[in-house]
């Protein structure tokens, strides 16, 4: 009697941490490295190259702290504060707009984001990335995650992703999910962005965690997205300029 009740009570255990692994929230680190970006951009004179070479020799990292609240049907990613600011704090900023929420149950997604000088809320079903799981593996914020690569064909941008399988939910930042685990770090066009967890803090999510802005904005499908951000790519290499200082990369 008393080892079936020992049995019971382990069994219980797993249940109760297993559920504590799907929900809960993931603070980031996103660093974006501008020089390299210019670098990459054929259509920019060298001058242009130059000159951003030049600016940003001193502090090329860009750097925005970000997070993601989870459970096992849903997910919301954002940025940890609404103002930006400057590691020592001098300066700060209004972020833009941008809230992507996912919900994994229903397959249904709602991306809010400011680009182009105005609010878009994109409505559709997931539709995610293909992706390819291969065999590598290492350690992000305490994690042994397993690499995973796509393609962004719109933007023409490689994409590596690194998954925790021991938190299983399809979740992770910026527009990416749809893998067997939580993405703990993004790797952008082979480390142009580079999105990486600093913290993994399981908890009971708040209704708050998951709430959307009431934010007023000009409603797309996919398919309409991705025809607005060619055209705004296409328009910015003819005229020469580089099109992510009003997209995100």
């Amino acid at each position: 009697m008393n080892r079936f009740i020992l049995i019971l009570c382990g069994m219980l255990m797993t249940t109760l941490s297993l559920a504590q692994q799907t929900e809960g929230v993931v603070t980031y680190q996103r660093k974006t490295y501008w020089s390299k970006i210019i670098a990459r951009m054929t259509f920019l004179s060298q001058e242009q190259k130059d000159r951003a070479a030049q600016t940003w020799k001193n502090d090329d990292e860009s750097k925005e702290k970000m997070k993601l609240s989870f459970n096992a049907n849903e997910s919301l990613y954002t940025y940890a504060s609404e103002q930006g600011e400057t590691e020592d704090g001098q300066y700060s900023w209004r972020n833009a707009d941008l809230v992507l929420y996912r919900n994994f149950d229903k397959d249904k997604k709602i991306d809010v984001m400011e680009m182009l000088g105005k609010t878009y809320i994109v409505e559709d079903s997931l539709h995610t990335p293909t992706w390819k799981i291969g065999n590598q593996i290492k350690e992000v914020a305490g994690y042994i995650c397993m690499r995973a690569d796509t393609e962004d064909p719109i933007k023409k941008q490689k994409i590596t992703a690194w998954f925790a399988q021991d938190i299983p939910v399809p979740a992770g930042p910026e527009r990416y999910s749809g893998l067997p685990g939580v993405i703990l770090e993004l790797n952008l066009n082979e480390g142009d962005v580079i999105i990486e967890a600093t913290g993994v803090a399981f908890r009971k999510l708040t209704p708050d965690d998951l709430k959307l802005p009431k934010l007023k904005g000009k409603k797309l499908t996919d398919t309409a997205y991705d025809a607005l951000i060619s055209q705004h790519i296409a328009e910015s290499m003819t005229a020469h300029r580089n099109p992510f200082w009003t997209i995100r990369y």
